[in-house]
């Protein structure tokens, strides 16, 4: 059992301690978790960010340990098509074992918050966000894997609160896959969307056709910003990397990891 992507209190949108979300790890039989908290970025407003010390973040996790979860140092980074410098940087800051590359903002406005909503009707909203997404993939290179692809369809604002379907944008969706795949990263099964839209992020087709334009990378995450969803519906995404992959990934040292499932 694997979980990487979760957030604690280094995260603006988190409270959570990380030895609540180590505890809950543990007590959910997880044999290894990396934490992934945001360092984002806004696409249009250069001075809106959303950032941690890094200093502080040496002091939250440096010390922390378990004695039977490995503890990864990972970080969500917020991709935009102007930050690329800025993912350096970070990256020549601190050793991180796993980047998590996420699109979360799209003109200005993030998908989870209604303003974006109000501007957008549900066709132009998902394909305004997947080309987006398609952007800032071309533009970027040095993170390990595409978190939460359909992060745009799990907004409680959606108005009709389903998940993006593959074949509704299969042109753009292949370009962002195949962009990927041929640059080495990988993608995440996400599975904040169960309870939200009914499915994961991104659902099983997303993940056979990425393997079949040449992916080969796949990790899954909870996507949790407290201790109650670390580990949640993970099994049911590894069920998922099991039948189209036969193995699920994790990171060390930005070196990616293989177990056959």
């Amino acid at each position: 059992m694997f979980d990487f992507h979760i957030h604690s209190k280094l995260s603006f949108d988190s409270t959570c301690e990380p030895c609540k979300i180590v505890s809950a790890a543990e007590r959910q039989g997880l044999k290894e978790i990396s934490f992934t908290d945001h360092y984002d970025f806004n696409d249009v407003f250069v001075e809106q960010r959303d950032i941690f010390a890094v200093q502080e973040y040496r002091d939250t996790y440096d010390s922390l340990d378990s004695d039977t979860v490995k503890i990864r140092r990972g970080v969500e980074f917020g991709l935009t098509q102007w930050n690329q410098k800025e993912l350096d940087e970070l990256l020549d800051s601190y050793d991180f074992d796993f980047v998590l590359g996420s699109v979360h903002y799209t003109g200005g406005y993030d998908p989870y918050f209604e303003e974006f909503w109000i501007y957008n009707g549900l066709d132009a909203a998902f394909e305004k966000y997947l080309l987006q997404t398609l952007e800032c993939v071309k533009k970027h290179y040095n993170f390990d894997v595409l978190g939460h692809l359909n992060y745009v369809c799990k907004s409680l604002h959606s108005p009709t609160r389903k998940p993006l379907r593959y074949n509704d944008y299969s042109d753009i969706c292949d370009e962002i896959m195949k962009t990927i795949a041929q640059k080495g990263i990988g993608m995440e099964i996400n599975t904040s969307g169960v309870d939200r839209v009914g499915d994961f992020l991104p659902s099983i087709d997303f993940i056979r056709r990425f393997k079949e334009l040449g992916g080969e990378i796949i990790t899954v995450g909870s996507d949790a910003h407290d201790d109650t969803r670390v580990g949640q519906y993970i099994s049911g995404a590894l069920e998922i990397a099991k039948e189209v992959f036969g193995y699920v990934c994790t990171f060390e040292n930005r070196k990616v990891i293989h177990h056959k499932l």
